[in-house]
């Protein structure tokens, strides 16, 4: 249990020290939008690039821990919607938006810096096989179901091409892309190359983990906190319990390789959920409970995954 807490102390704390200095104005609240865009829109791009380049990613690219990582989300996403219509009287379009906070996962900002601590590099081939598909598997099913159901829904070809738009014009992407290419074409960095790529990718961890914990004062609870709540337990338990099944049950998947994708799977809700809330204007409120909640609850779920897990 002391090396569980040793894993995610240092986690915790720099979240927790990035949301004290935005709560005592010592960092100011408009740089954090500013810090995550520097993380996602750049340090992590740099990160993957150079991984994907450095690794071996057909080694990695494991469909016994990659499908029953997607195949959970999209069960934990059918889940969350019957229960927001049927549970909580929600309309369709809102027990979607409902059902997307308890899917997306937050792979880059909290995912990336824990999968790192808990288990080294050598879980980076495989973390970052699932990111790259992540947003692209996940928008996509989430904004096609959107429009299937909501009345005032645009035409399922239009959805696809804004899907694909939002998928592409994502810099992860770029980077993800970027370095297969390179890898294909056998590029070899030469040293400045290569410590500037080392530079970028060291910065990830200490500024995702300070945004993400000084976004979190942005949030605060409203009246739909108990369908915030469910969606976090979705997220953070169901999901990896699906993962754990298929991989280690169904699929027979060695633990030391299946904890990558099943640790993965329970971490909290990404802040695209938000964003897909405001983008559809339904169920903003449960979005942004759902990864205040998350966020916060993680350090426990979290733990508990490590013990099953093996850290």
């Amino acid at each position: 249990m002391l090396t569980i807490l040793a894993v995610i102390a240092p986690i915790f704390a720099l979240m927790a020290f990035g949301f004290g200095a935005v709560r005592f104005k010592l960092f100011p609240a408009d740089g954090i939008r500013s810090l995550i865009a520097f993380v996602n829109n750049f340090a992590t791009p740099c990160l993957l690039f150079h991984s994907i380049l450095t690794s071996d990613f057909r080694s990695a690219f494991n469909l016994s821990i990659i499908g029953p990582f997607y195949l959970g989300a999209v069960i934990c996403f059918a889940i969350g919607i019957v229960i927001a219509i049927k549970g909580f009287g929600n309309t369709p379009g809102e027990g979607v938006s409902v059902g997307f906070s308890g899917t997306f996962t937050n792979t880059v900002l909290v995912g990336l810096p824990i999968m790192q601590r808990a288990y080294g590099l050598e879980s980076l081939p495989v973390t970052l096989s699932i990111i790259g598909l992540h947003g692209a598997i996940l928008l996509t099913v989430g904004m096609v179901t959107m429009e299937l159901v909501r009345r005032d829904g645009q035409p399922l070809g239009k959805t696809l091409l804004v899907a694909a738009r939002r998928v592409l014009s994502n810099p992860l992407i770029w980077g993800i892309g970027g370095g297969f290419i390179a890898a294909l074409l056998g590029v070899t960095l030469i040293e400045p190359a290569e410590a500037f790529l080392v530079m970028m990718s060291q910065a990830v961890v200490p500024a995702a983990l300070f945004g993400i914990g000084g976004a979190l004062n942005e949030y605060k609870l409203s009246d739909n906190w108990k369908q915030a709540l469910v969606a976090s337990l979705i997220k953070l338990i169901l999901h990896p319990i699906l993962a754990y099944i298929l991989m280690i049950w169904v699929l027979r998947v060695p633990m030391e390789i299946a904890r990558y994708g099943i640790l993965l799977s329970a971490m909290p809700a990404g802040v695209n959920v938000y964003v897909f809330a405001t983008y559809y204007k339904r169920g903003e409120s449960v979005a942004a409970n759902t990864i205040l909640i998350a966020t916060i609850a993680s350090a426990v779920t979290i733990s508990g995954w490590l013990l099953i897990l093996g850290s």
